[in-house]
């Protein structure tokens, strides 16, 4: 297949082992190889996934905030067989060409919703979730209304009691974005949280990418851990106590009514200097 273009700035490039990033807006989003869903090219997208292996084995209830690429989606049809899976995606253009261009695979229970994440989790039923995925960003930008409280606890509304919340957070250096993410997280009922992110992220040398992994009861952090080890760049994983000190002096996102005071996420760098593939 060679390089496509569609709507809303999408653009799908090829490259020679014959896997397909997705770019919208001139920012590298997905990466898709069709001969080989299992392959997770993006850091960030490696780190959901040992997050999901280290749950109980079997069919899992995945919704999805943000489509891109379905990368993540086609990984779970292929590993966990049967799982019933969401996919909330407003940018029916985005999908479209994904979808014409990068077939799902046969057997797939992808249902992809033409909706923002906010309405999307609205509309699910309690209890319906065993992982929520967000992983949605507008220009770069994780939008504020994900990292809300109000968000955030829907979302904990909608997982089961054993359930899991993944987020991708990008952030600036000094990481104060993601803590207000992680301290918002903590009060939203999560008292479970780490995070994971390579050690030049996490040690302030660059832009990038957190994952945030968060449950309302517990998570398996020693099968996550031989996850983070296992992978081929160096890697670190933060629980407690790290995550305590680590947010000291971070003050959750507040809601009051219909306002907020959560914002987005840091403007990012130029365009493909901080998402890896």
């Amino acid at each position: 297949m060679g390089d496509a273009t569609g709507g809303s700035g999408v653009a799908l490039v090829t490259d020679e082992r014959g896997g397909v990033t997705v770019v919208q807006d001139g920012v590298p989003q997905s990466y898709v190889r069709l001969d080989d869903p299992e392959l997770l090219a993006f850091e960030y997208v490696q780190h959901f996934g040992l997050v999901i292996d280290a749950l109980s084995p079997g069919p899992l209830a995945v919704t999805h905030v943000g489509g891109g690429g379905l990368t993540l989606p086609r990984w779970v049809a292929v590993t966990r067989p049967g799982s019933p899976q969401i996919v909330l995606e407003p940018d029916a253009a985005l999908t479209e060409v994904v979808r014409r261009e990068l077939p799902l695979p046969r057997g797939h229970r992808i249902r992809v919703r033409p909706v923002d994440g906010v309405s999307g989790v609205a509309a699910l039923r309690d209890a319906s979730a065993d992982v929520v995925v967000v992983d949605a960003y507008e220009r770069g930008r994780v939008p504020a209304e994900l990292v809300s409280p109000t968000f955030l606890t829907d979302v904990r509304r909608v997982l089961r009691p054993d359930g899991v919340l993944l987020l991708n957070i990008a952030d600036e250096p000094r990481r104060r974005h993601v803590a207000r993410v992680i301290a918002t997280v903590l009060e939203s009922g999560f008292p479970a949280a780490l995070m994971i992110a390579t050690f030049e992220v996490l040690k302030g040398r660059r832009f990038g990418n957190t994952v945030v992994a968060a449950s309302p009861t517990a998570l398996d952090v020693e099968s996550i851990s031989r996850g983070v080890s296992r992978l081929p760049l160096p890697t670190g994983m933060r629980q407690e106590p790290f995550l305590r000190r680590f947010i000291a002096g971070s003050k959750p996102f507040t809601d009051n009514g219909a306002d907020t005071d959560a914002v987005r996420s840091p403007q990012p760098p130029d365009p493909g200097t901080w998402r890896a593939v």
